[in-house]
C-alpha cells in the first residue's frame, strides 16, 4: 500500500497530518492539496508513495489502528510483569479500566477504531490490511493471558484466544452505547467490566 524506502520520514509527515484530520472530521473532506500546504511536501511525492488519495487514507487508518491496540497491549503486558496472585490480577484490570473507559479520549479512539472496521468493509485492501493487524494484536494478547494462566491466577477452562477475543469486542462494543442517547456512565460501565472479569480470576 505504500511504498518503503528512504522516503520513510516524508510519509510520516503525510500521515500524521491525514490522522489529526480523521480524528476531528470525515475522510470525504480530506483534501491532499491541504495535506500537502501543511507538510511542505511535494504534490507529486504523495501520489508517488501512496499511489492515490485513498491510498493514503487507507495508510493512515492502518496506523492510527495499529498504534492504538499497541499502545493498550503495552500497557498491559507492562503491567503484568509483577502479577502474583488474584489480587495482582484484580489490580491491573482496575487500572485498565481507568485508562480503557473513563475518558473522553478513550471514547474517541473507539470511535475511531469503529470508523476504520467500517471502511474495511468495503475496501478490500484495507480490509486485509487490518485483518492482519487485528490478528497480531488477538496472538499477542492471548499470549499475555496465557503467562496469568500458567501463573495460576486466571482460570484455564477457557482458551486463552477466545477469552482476548471477547475482551476487545466487550471494549470496541463501547462504541454501540457511546453514541445512544442514554449510555451507561464511565462508572456503570466499568464495574459491569470488572464483574464479568471477575468470572475469570482464580479468587
Amino acid at each position: 500500500m505504500v511504498k518503503q524506502g528512504r522516503s520513510t520520514p516524508v510519509m510520516q509527515a503525510v500521515l500524521e497530518a491525514v490522522e489529526a484530520r480523521l480524528m476531528t472530521t470525515d475522510e470525504s473532506l480530506i483534501r491532499i492539496p491541504d495535506i500537502c500546504d501543511e507538510t511542505g511536501i511535494n504534490y507529486g511525492s504523495v501520489y508517488h508513495h501512496f499511489g492515490s488519495r485513498e491510498g493514503v487514507i487507507d495508510a493512515a487508518y492502518i496506523k492510527m489502528f495499529n498504534e492504538f491496540m499497541d499502545e493498550d497491549i503495552a500497557f498491559i503486558r507492562s503491567a503484568i510483569e509483577d502479577v502474583k496472585n488474584a489480587d495482582d490480577v484484580l489490580s491491573v484490570f482496575a487500572k485498565f479500566g481507568e485508562t480503557a473507559f473513563m475518558t473522553e479520549e478513550r471514547s474517541n479512539r473507539r470511535m475511531m477504531r469503529a470508523r476504520i472496521v467500517a471502511a474495511a468493509a468495503t475496501r478490500p485492501q484495507l480490509k486485509v490490511s487490518i485483518g492482519l493487524s487485528q490478528n497480531r494484536v488477538t496472538e499477542e494478547i492471548s499470549q499475555l493471558f496465557e503467562i496469568l494462566q500458567q501463573r495460576g491466577v486466571v482460570k484455564e477452562d477457557v482458551p486463552a484466544r477466545s477469552v482476548a477475543v471477547v475482551l476487545q469486542v466487550f471494549l470496541l462494543g463501547r462504541v454501540l452505547d457511546d453514541i445512544s442517547i442514554n449510555p451507561l456512565s464511565n462508572e456503570e460501565f466499568r464495574d459491569a467490566a470488572t464483574y464479568l472479569f471477575l468470572s475469570l480470576v482464580k479468587l
